[in-house]
């Protein structure tokens, strides 16, 4: 068995995209996966699986079931244990602490960009904010907060050419601690 962090992008977000938790819960429980922990309303699930074939085949049979379920779209990007720890050692903002890590960010990338992408938009200037691309995650260090930045989830997924969701330093940490814990 296999443990995989699921980020669904988009949903309970102003009102749109409505999921509640226990019902994903159920939706994965329904999908054959087990050992299911669901982390805030933003949609994290931490699972277990033992089928397989690929993690691409993976998030696109968990968004066809919410497809199927709740009648739109939700991208599902996925990431191991191990994963997540990576990126949290790779984070070339750190060792930023307190209130200042409340200013860190990390795109989820559901696949790594072309390199001439990567290239040109990495001459972007967004100071006092900055950004640092790392395979398949963007590292934000937010200087007012996500909330005011012109780099947001959507700016990246537009200039990426990829599918993307965003989670604030906590979180990212959150989500590895309960995928590492006792019960996995």
């Amino acid at each position: 068995m296999s443990t995989y962090i699921s980020m669904l992008r988009g949903i309970n977000v102003s009102g749109q995209k409505q999921i509640r938790m226990a019902d994903l819960d159920k939706l994965y429980e329904g999908l054959g996966f087990s050992d299911i922990i669901t982390y805030i309303q933003s949609g994290n699930i931490i699972f277990k699986t033992g089928h397989i074939n690929s993690v691409k085949g993976l998030s696109a049979k968990i968004e066809e079931a919410i497809q199927q379920k709740y009648g739109f779209d939700v991208p599902v990007i996925l990431r191991t244990p191990d994963e997540m720890k990576e990126i949290i050692n790779s984070n070339p903002f750190q060792p930023l602490t307190g209130h200042l890590a409340e200013k860190l960010y990390v795109t989820f990338l559901e696949e790594k960009p072309q390199s001439a992408i990567i290239e040109k938009i990495n001459h972007f200037d967004f100071l006092p904010d900055k950004f640092v691309i790392n395979e398949k995650e963007v590292y934000l260090n937010c200087a007012a907060g996500y909330g005011t930045t012109k780099l947001s989830n959507t700016f990246f997924e537009n200039k990426l050419k990829v599918r993307a969701t965003t989670r604030n330093w906590n979180t990212v940490n959150k989500l590895l601690e309960l995928a590492t814990e006792s019960k996995f």
